[in-house]
C-alpha cells in the first residue's frame, strides 16, 4: 500500500511497506538517513554519480534506485553504481526521460531501469523493468555473496549441435580446463602479452578480447600474434564499442577490431559484430 504521508524533514515517503523492510521514496539522496539501514530500497529523484552514492552508502540501506540523468560524459551520471557494488550494495538508475526530477514518488511510480550494478541483476532487476517492481525485486531478493576466486558473470550463450558453447566471461582469467578445446570464450580483458599465458593454459577452440584500447604499438592486442603461432583462432572487439570488465557487453556490443590468421580462415573479418565472429568461431576449423 502506498501512504502519501512525510516522514519528518527528511521527506522520506513510504511507498511499500511489509515486515522485512520498506521501499522509501525521497527527493533528495541527501534525505537517507539511519532508519533506512540495513532493511529499506530507497528510490531518489538524484542522480546516481558517485557523490552521492558516497552519502546513500554510508547510511547502507538494502538497495538504492537512482536517476542516470543522461548518463552524460565519462557515465558520471552513473558512477555511483560501480560504487554501490564494490560495497555490495545492489542498484539501479531509472531513465531520466520519463519521470520528473526531483520527485522521488513520481520516480517509484513511472520509472523505467536504464541500467544495473551486478548485485541488482542478482536480485533479477534488468534494464526494461518498472522501478515499482525492481523496488520489490531489492526488497525481497537476497544477492548471492561471491567466494574469492570464484568465477563471475559465466554465461552461455550459443551451443553448437556437437556440445561446443559460446561462453562469455568477465576475463581470459576465468577459463577452466573445461573450455579446452570446446569452447569459444568470449571476454573483456585486453589481450597484450599477460594474456598469452591464460591462452595458452586453456586453450580454448576460440576467443574474442577486447583491445583495451589498443596502446602503443598495438599493445592490447598483441597476444593475438603470439598465440597464432599455436594455432589458437581469435579476435579483439575494439573497447570504444563495448565494456571493459563485461564479457556480455563484448559479446552483444562489441565490433571486431582485429583478428588472427587462424580467426579469419574460419570467416572473421574486422567490422564484424562480435556475436557474429563467435558463431563462426564456434562452427568454423
Amino acid at each position: 500500500m502506498e501512504h502519501s504521508a512525510k516522514e519528518g524533514p527528511d521527506l522520506q515517503t513510504v511507498v511499500h511497506a511489509e515486515e522485512r523492510g520498506s521501499v522509501v521514496a525521497i527527493d533528495s539522496a541527501y534525505h537517507v538517513d539511519a532508519r533506512n539501514t540495513g532493511r529499506d530500497v530507497v528510490v531518489s529523484a538524484s542522480y546516481s554519480g558517485v557523490l552521492p552514492a558516497r552519502f546513500v552508502a554510508e547510511h547502507r540501506p538494502r538497495a538504492a534506485i537512482g536517476l542516470d540523468c543522461g548518463i552524460g560524459p565519462d557515465g558520471a551520471g552513473i558512477a555511483g553504481l560501480w560504487f554501490y557494488e564494490a560495497l555490495g550494495i545492489p542498484a539501479a538508475t531509472a531513465d531520466v526521460a520519463g519521470v520528473l526530477l526531483g520527485d522521488g514518488v513520481d520516480v517509484h511510480r513511472h520509472g523505467v531501469v536504464s541500467r544495473v550494478n551486478a548485485p541488482a541483476q542478482q536480485c533479477g532487476v534488468e534494464p526494461g523493468t518498472s522501478v515499482r517492481e525492481a523496488a520489490l525485486l531489492l526488497l525481497r531478493g537476497e544477492p548471492r555473496p561471491q567466494a574469492p576466486g570464484e568465477i563471475t558473470h559465466r554465461t552461455v550463450v550459443e551451443t553448437a549441435p556437437d556440445g561446443r558453447q559460446v561462453v562469455c566471461a568477465d576475463s581470459i582469467a576465468f577459463g577452466t580446463a573445461a573450455d579446452t578445446g570446446r569452447t569459444v570464450l568470449v571476454t573483456a580483458g585486453h589481450t597484450g602479452r599477460s594474456a598469452v599465458p591464460y591462452l595458452r593454459d586453456v586453450r580454448p577452440w576460440g576467443f574474442i578480447c577486447s583491445d583495451g584500447g589498443r596502446g602503443r604499438d598495438d599493445s592490447g592486442m598483441a597476444g593475438l600474434l603470439v598465440v597464432e603461432a599455436d594455432g589458437l583462432a581469435g579476435a579483439t572487439v575494439d573497447a570504444r564499442t563495448a565494456r571493459m570488465g563485461d564479457g556480455l557487453s563484448s559479446y552483444h556490443d562489441g565490433v571486431i577490431s582485429a583478428a588472427n590468421a587462424p580467426a579469419r580462415a574460419r570467416g572473421v573479418e574486422i567490422g564484424m559484430a562480435a556475436a557474429t565472429a563467435a558463431h563462426l568461431l564456434l562452427v568454423g576449423g
